[in-house]
């Protein structure tokens, strides 16, 4: 009896240990699966708590420092402008909120107007919605937005992106740019208003070949798909365009985790593939963006070690590659491998003038006046041709 009592005990300890205790122990790839939500949890609502930190100047497109208007603005010359009648204002009870605003008007919706015989008030509110989407800071936007909130109801926002789609459809894309900013103007935090303009965006700088026009798209395009996954993070379409946006940056831990957040939203299997496949793409950059992360943080011995294999591999045409494995041999010490590093830069990219200003305080230690003077030279050259 002793000697059963003691096997009951060990195994009665040894399933404790387990956490055999009537059930099979939790499998490895569900515990991992749970870890990975709960921490995907807390970086949801730590970025929602730091969204809705966001001043107004960065959450708002009518307080935000507007990139987009200049591109828009000529829509306006599509408008005349008039007021409201007397009689009109006092039938609608609109003195307080409508007296002295100016009217938006098409050309040909001017004669109607003016001759009495009136327009519907969905056609003024949609030219109310154009202006302020034209112009977020139109002076007389907040008028604007209260008489289609009365006239048009609350879900004036959600018909402004259904129209917003129609255009985009269509190929009309800076109307529906217009229409999903509108939308943006009543509703900020709207997440179909907010995904469609970050797509919109997307769309009219991938057309264009004017790299001013570019830029500004692309940084509108990324700041609303910023705050769309900040704001809502089960947006899964959010979580995805992120990820290529920055993988289109060079950002490959950042596009990295904005998948990791996507997968378990999607349920398109093929959209899971394919970034599952991306994922792997990028593991190599990855590795290589965390050496040169080590250098820009003073790890140079790290930074050295992590990029070193990737000088003779497929990558060793990338020029920063050079530029970060230069700096982490400069500040070990090996001084020969730093030059030779660099010179690889600079036959990848010879308009790079901060690798030619370290090749000069090397040279000036070196008393090598002719390779000083050879730089100098090609610095001042690039900087005379602009």
């Amino acid at each position: 009896m002793n000697g059963e009592r003691r096997g009951n005990a060990h195994r009665t300890e040894k399933r404790k240990r387990t956490g055999a205790t009537g059930a099979k122990c939790p499998n490895r790839k569900a515990q991992d699966e749970v870890a990975h939500a709960e921490k995907r949890a807390k970086r949801d609502a730590r970025a929602r708590e730091n969204a809705l930190k966001r001043p107004d100047s960065d959450r708002k497109l009518s307080k935000r420092p507007d990139r987009i208007r200049q591109y828009l603005i000529h829509f306006m010359d599509d408008f005349l402008f008039d007021e409201f009648t007397e009689a009109y204002l006092k039938s609608g009870k609109l003195e307080n909120m409508m007296r002295g605003v100016p009217i938006p008007l098409r050309k040909e919706d001017a004669e109607a107007f003016r001759g009495g015989k009136g327009l519907p008030v969905t056609l003024i509110g949609e030219n109310m919605a154009r202006v302020i989407g034209i112009d977020p800071k139109f002076r007389h936007a907040e008028a604007y937005e209260a008489f289609l909130l009365r006239f048009l109801g609350r879900r004036v926002a959600d018909t402004l992106v259904r129209n917003a789609k129609q255009y985009a459809d269509s190929g009309d894309y800076e109307a529906a740019c217009i229409h999903f900013r509108a939308a943006l103007v009543l509703k900020p935090e709207d997440p179909a208003a907010m995904y469609g303009y970050a797509r919109i965006c997307r769309a009219m700088y991938n057309k264009s070949a004017d790299a001013v026009y570019t830029g500004n798209f692309k940084a509108e395009s990324l700041d609303y798909l910023e705050m769309l996954t900040e704001l809502h993070p089960k947006f899964g379409q959010g979580w995805y365009y992120l990820g290529y946006m920055y993988l289109n940056l060079g950002l490959y831990t950042k596009a990295c985790l904005a998948w990791e957040s996507f997968l378990p939203l999607s349920r398109i299997a093929k959209d899971r593939r394919e970034i599952e496949l991306r994922m792997e793409q990028i593991r190599t950059p990855m590795e290589i963006e965390r050496g040169c992360n080590a250098a820009l943080a003073g790890r140079w011995e790290e930074s050295a070690h992590i990029l070193e294999p990737f000088a003779d591999s497929v990558y060793k045409d990338w020029w920063p590659l050079w530029h970060y494995l230069g700096e982490a041999y400069l500040h070990t010490d090996r001084r020969d491998k730093a030059k030779e590093a660099f010179h690889r830069v600079l036959a990848l990219n010879a308009t790079h003038t901060g690798t030619m200003e370290t090749l000069i305080v090397l040279y000036e230690e070196e008393e090598n006046p002719g390779m000083v003077k050879k730089y100098r030279d090609k610095i001042a050259l690039l900087r005379e041709n602009g």
